[in-house]
């Protein structure tokens, strides 16, 4: 056996994460802002120290990494398992510990249960984000059936006493709501075979108290593209945790002997300065670790998307109009969305059969691409990969290849199956038919990747449930895709906001935050994704004039403020425009590409909703500029607005403060925004004493622009 140390200690400049070894298994004791030298771990373990109470354990079960029966441990076990003997009631030793400056493996053995389980962690070098994932392996001679493996269960801290969590529906995702650590279970558990738009694995755990600026809280987000569950626990002796896991069907996950199962990664995070400062833990550590390029070494391109202008109406003459017509507005990708293939009239036929529908396009895509291109613009294309209608070539061909459950009828679901891609047939037609159109259209450099059903009945020709493979094989056939053709950059869709997480990007470039193009739900649904996730991953379009989900009619004015505040683009009919909407339009797409290099790469900070505005603000690293948004929801109650402060800047320099947006705002009397020009302030006053908003008509925004001088 092995002899390591009875404490681990993981640290950086800005967070320590200690683990205490002396149990059977290890067990978190301490993780949040940085301790110094003279504060030992010894220390923690003694002021943590539990007497035994009455009528209860002379020494308590431990929130270890992965709980379980076998250490009595009497909450939601962090393991279930089976076979034919014992296994239900594993219980490990840790056998050994690995250690590096920011990362450790626990290795624990059960050796009279046949079972080997490593959980690793790594802290990141720059950021509290710390990663954990487990392992669980099968030592012994006959299978191990896996019913769950949590990635890790982590204690909370006593201060933290309530939780944000994040709720929705398709067209609007990531909806917050606030509750109190109750005595019991918070459960959330997803079986939809995408991440879903209404149970995204997370939550942010904190104090009474906390808000976006003020106040320490902590982040939990699982990595997981499918089924996956946690649970927020207040126990009756007082202690609470979290945990997370992928959630498995029975009898998904049978290891046989050698066999091992991974789980998804849960990223935790610590702010001690507000929400705000939690995101930009989360915010720095995607764009350091999961995104293939930054800021400066390519720029967000500004997308046109072809489908709420024209759907399923394609025509070769009518789309190089649309292309001539959206290119003097400063659109600098133009994406070719559903029904340019086999069949492909209306979303009942087609899907599977991945080729240039002759009919439409004579001549292929050649002539589009190229206008598309001689444009300046880039080109990108819509394929929905996973999925295959009754109606085509493929499902006559291949009715197997659905994923199914024997004597159980398909779950209508907008006229399509889900394609199985734990069946090795399936993943070579896919992958043979997308890069065939890539190589036939070298110019094509972006796919939006989208996947537009629940699974209902994930099993394969096996009979058996299919989820954790058809994962693995997803991210498999993308990273084959991209490597055969290098540069080619993936959008991630699922009907707006249903795959959205650290599971699936890592693989992929950008999201597609909602279907919805309403400015006024995109601000709650890109506030909401902004708790975990930068600015530049989050599609943001500026939609038509009347919505086509929600039917508001919203001014050009709002719609695109909204859009340039995450990864710009515009989605309508340009034809439509009228001259004022045209200027706005070329106005907004100009100031975006001014800001995205702090939208893109400075850090957030959104202040407290008061339930009648949304506001917020980017700061540059070096804290020489910034840009601030002020979104009126409804109209005050109050004769004029209150305050606005801003957040970030430097107390001690000096700054000019400039409305960027809109340029013209019509107002009965002069305010304060005719006074702004050249004067200065301080960062401190702007900070403490604020600015007088000017009175604003509902659904109308104001953008600042601020500069040290």
């Amino acid at each position: 056996m092995s002899s390591f140390s009875s404490f681990v200690t993981l640290k950086n400049n800005v967070t320590t994460l200690i683990f205490d070894c002396q149990g059977r298994m290890p067990k978190v004791i301490y993780y949040g802002a940085p301790l110094s030298d003279s504060t030992t771990p010894e220390m923690l373990s003694i002021l943590n120290t539990r007497q035994e109470a009455k009528c209860a354990p002379v020494i308590e079960p431990p929130i270890s990494l992965v709980p379980t029966h076998g250490e009595g441990w009497t909450g939601q076990p962090g393991l279930e398992v089976s076979g034919d003997k014992d296994q239900w009631s594993a219980g490990f030793s840790l056998v050994d510990v690995i250690q590096n400056d920011a990362s450790v493996e626990f290795i624990g053995e059960d050796e009279h249960r046949g079972m080997r389980l490593i959980t690793t962690v790594n802290l990141d070098a720059n950021t509290t984000v710390a990663s954990f994932c487990s392992r669980v392996e099968n030592t012994g001679q006959t299978a191990l059936h896996l019913g769950y493996l949590n990635a890790a269960s982590l204690p909370l801290p006593t201060t933290v006493n309530k939780i944000k969590t994040f709720e929705g529906r398709w067209s609007a995702e990531f909806q917050t709501s606030d509750h109190d650590l109750f005595f019991g279970s918070y459960v959330r558990e997803n079986r939809r075979g995408k991440t879903s738009h209404d149970t995204f694995p997370g939550l942010i755990a904190y104090p009474q108290g906390t808000g976006e600026l003020q106040g320490e809280c902590y982040g939990y987000h699982l990595g997981a593209s499918a089924n996956h569950k946690l649970r927020a626990e207040l126990m009756a002796d007082g202690r609470s945790y979290v945990q997370f896991g992928e959630l498995l069907f029975p009898g998904e996950v049978v290891l046989s002997k050698g066999e091992s199962y991974t789980t998804p990664v849960l990223y935790t995070g610590y702010g001690n300065d507000g929400f705000s400062s939690l995101s930009q833990q989360f915010h720095q550590f995607i764009r350091s670790n999961i995104l293939h390029h930054s800021a400066e070494s390519k720029p967000r391109p500004v997308h046109y998307n072809t489908w709420e202008g024209i759907y399923f109406d394609h025509d070769e003459a009518t789309l190089k109009a649309l292309a001539d017509k959206v290119a003097p507005l400063g659109i600098e990708r133009f994406v070719l969305d559903d029904g340019w293939f086999k069949g492909r009239r209306h979303d009942k036929a087609g899907l599977g059969d991945w080729f240039v529908d002759e009919e439409i396009y004579p001549e292929g895509l050649d002539g589009l691409i190229d206008h598309v291109t001689g444009l300046g613009m880039e080109f990108g294309i819509w394929f929905e990969p996973e999925m295959v209608n009754p109606d085509s070539d493929l499902y006559r061909n291949h009715p197997e290849w659905a994923l199914q459950s024997e004597n159980n009828p398909h779950v209508p679901f907008r006229n399509q199956y889900v394609l199985d891609l734990t069946n090795n047939d399936v993943v070579e037609y896919l992958f043979k038919v997308i890069t065939d159109i890539l190589a036939a259209y070298p110019k094509i450099s972006y796919i939006k990747w989208d996947m537009n059903r629940d699974v209902n009945h994930p099993g394969n020709l096996h009979g058996k449930p299919a989820m954790h493979g058809q994962m693995a094989a997803l991210y498999s056939l993308i990273d084959r895709v991209k490597a055969a053709h290098p540069g080619i950059e993936i959008e991630s869709c699922c009907s707006g906001g249903g795959r959205i997480d650290l599971g699936i990007l890592p693989h992929t470039d950008r999201f597609w935050t909602s279907d919805s193009n309403d400015a006024l739900d995109r601000l709650y649904i890109q506030r909401g994704c902004s708790f975990f996730f930068p600015s530049e991953v989050m599609g943001a379009h500026v939609g038509p004039r009347d919505c086509h989900i929600t039917g508001r009619n919203l001014p050009i004015e709002i719609r695109s403020a909204v859009a340039m505040f995450g990864h710009m683009g515009i989605e309508m009919d340009p034809r439509e425009l009228t001259e004022h909407e045209e200027t706005v339009l070329t106005d907004a797409i100009s100031l975006y590409k001014r800001i995205r290099h702090l939208t893109h790469g400075g850090d957030l900070f959104r202040m407290d909703d008061d339930g009648l505005n949304v506001k917020f603000g980017y700061v540059s690293k070096n804290k020489e500029e910034g840009v601030f948004a002020y979104n009126s929801v409804q109209e005050t109650r109050r004769t004029t607005p209150a305050r606005f402060y801003f957040a970030g800047l430097d107390a001690e320099k000096k700054y000019t403060v400039e409305r960027v947006w809109p340029e013209v705002l019509k107002e009965y009397s002069p305010s304060i925004l005719q006074q702004l020009d050249g004067k200065v302030f301080t960062g401190e006053v702007l900070m403490k004493y604020g600015m007088q908003l000017p009175v604003l008509f509902p659904e109308t925004a104001l953008i600042y622009s601020v500069k040290a001088v």
